[in-house]
């Protein structure tokens, strides 16, 4: 069980544990919106989840067609938002991570120190 700090209630998991295996070897333990491969390592692995496409928070189903395998960052990425399809949630991750890169690497560059 959960702990629902918006409702202060408890609530069940939004995904059996069985339930997500399948989600996750249906897609290959491979994150659906970055490609991370799941598989590739132990810190890979910890990092998988599965994602509700349509989120729970906006009435999304817990049916096999709306859930993915995903790594926890696009999940925080992707968020609450709704979107017209997956394909449409994938361009926003995949662009905000680009985002993400880009101004990590320039912060990266400009740190004291480095070579």
């Amino acid at each position: 069980m959960f702990f629902n700090l918006t409702k202060l209630t408890l609530t069940t998991a939004p995904v059996t544990l069985n339930e997500g295996l399948e989600i996750l070897e249906r897609d290959q333990h491979r994150c659906r919106y970055c490609g991370l491969d799941g598989n590739a390592s132990f810190e890979n692995a910890l990092a998988m989840s599965v994602d509700f496409v349509k989120p729970r928070a906006r009435k999304g189903k817990k049916d096999p067609n709306n859930l993915v395998a995903c790594c926890r960052t696009c999940n925080a990425i992707k968020g609450k938002k709704v979107y017209d399809s997956f394909e449409a949630a994938k361009k926003h991750v995949l662009e905000q991570r680009a985002e993400l890169r880009k101004t990590w690497e320039e912060n990266n560059k400009q740190r004291p120190g480095k070579p």
